[in-house]
């Protein structure tokens, strides 16, 4: 007997190929048991799933923050990236616990059956470190400022869904969800987060192996993709898609210019302006830097010789462009105040609530680079007030 809810999904012909698509919610325990019932009754040659290498084994491995090396993330500037990540999974994690579902049970339900039944896997997503980098270099300098505090802010969010709001989460995924109250302020960042994605991943499912396949997506995804499926996409656009933007001219320029306006603004002042405004102008710039980002690392609950280190650190890490305070207050955290193995096997649990952030020593190593970067960049800002004096 027919399914009607099976009949119901979008089935693409295309290429000699009869392609299914379920658009699923990530929080959704419908979703699990929709995956589980069409993959057992479709029996299809492949499986493709929206995820990347990563996710997957992010998804297979919840204890995955054991092995985690943050003292290395932190010396190869990953930092930012990490924590971004952990954002996004926060956002996610807080809706799952309203849903009684944990995020993207259904996509690792769909690998799990598929593998049982000798099905072929295929992850059909774009890597998110590939996304998330097109996204940060393709947007300008004041929405990149709207995206991290959009990503702050979501880390103070303790949202409570209402009957209505849950059954729209039902029917979508929690990652579009956060998407669409993005999109008004900055529309860049959807078309690569989410309509690229579209692209990507309607290639992949149309090239992957079988005659018979099965595709487990988000439902913000399913028009795109389906849109997508009709026709071949150029090869040349999915390898645009896919590589990661060069540095524009003036983001590698910029962390030299600031260094050497400092430097040029202390030599007019010491030959063209008033010699007894050098010292005093040097001292502003060594306060303003030291004590905002002292007061960044101190919000974030840094260790006092994190706090220490920030106000000696900042003024002179300012002035140079290879490394930046919240490098060097993080190792410093890192170090003295080092993540417990409570502390990695519970991060997937603390990310649900402010308190948690705060408390867990992983995810406060992040948080003291992050404060402590942010308060030296205002501080570099504040200061170049009195440095504009010395003329």
């Amino acid at each position: 007997m027919n399914d009607p809810a099976i009949d119901a999904m979008p089935r693409i012909f295309v290429a000699g190929k009869e392609i299914i698509l379920i658009g699923t919610a990530h929080i959704s325990q419908e979703s699990v048991d929709t995956v589980r019932r069409v993959i057992a009754e479709e029996t299809p040659d492949t499986v493709c799933i929206e995820l990347d290498d990563q996710r997957h084994q992010a998804l297979k491995d919840p204890n995955r923050w054991q092995s985690l090396n943050l003292i290395q993330v932190i010396r190869k500037g990953q930092a930012p990236f990490l924590l971004v990540n952990l954002a996004l999974a926060s956002f996610q994690k807080r809706m799952g616990l309203q849903t009684g579902v944990k995020p993207g049970a259904e996509l690792a339900a769909a690998a799990e059956i598929a593998e049982a039944q000798g099905i072929e896997v295929c992850l059909v997503d774009r890597e998110i470190r590939t996304t998330l980098l097109r996204a940060w270099r393709k947007t300008g300098f004041w929405k990149k400022m709207n995206l991290m505090a959009t990503l702050i802010a979501s880390l103070f969010e303790n949202q409570k869904l209402d009957e209505a709001e849950l059954a729209r989460l039902r029917q979508t995924d929690t990652l579009s969800a956060m998407l669409e109250e993005m999109a008004e302020v900055l529309p860049s960042v959807k078309t690569i987060l989410v309509d690229e994605r579209d692209i990507y991943m309607a290639h992949h499912i149309r090239n992957a192996p079988g005659s018979r396949i099965v595709a487990v997506v988000g439902a913000a995804h399913l028009p795109g993709i389906e849109h997508h499926l009709q026709v071949e996409t150029p090869l040349e656009t999915i390898r645009e898609i896919s590589t990661i933007p060069a540095k524009t001219t003036l983001s590698r320029f910029l962390p030299w210019l600031i260094p050497a306006v400092v430097v040029a603004l202390f030599v007019a002042g010491f030959f063209l302006g008033d010699r007894d405004r050098i010292a005093g102008a040097a001292v502003a710039w060594i306060l303003a830097n030291g004590l905002l980002a002292a007061l960044g690392t101190a919000i974030a609950f840094g260790h006092p010789l994190a706090v220490a280190t920030a106000f000696v650190a900042a003024p002179i890490t300012s002035l140079n462009p290879t490394i930046g305070a919240g490098m060097v207050t993080g190792l410093v955290q890192a170090f003295i105040a080092a993540p417990t193995v409570r502390d990695m096997e519970s991060v997937g649990d603390d990310l649900a609530n402010i308190r948690g952030w705060w408390g867990n020593r992983m995810t406060r190593v992040l948080l003291v680079f992050v404060f402590s970067s942010l308060g030296s960049a205002i501080g570099t800002v504040v200061a170049f007030r009195w440095l504009a004096d010395l003329l």
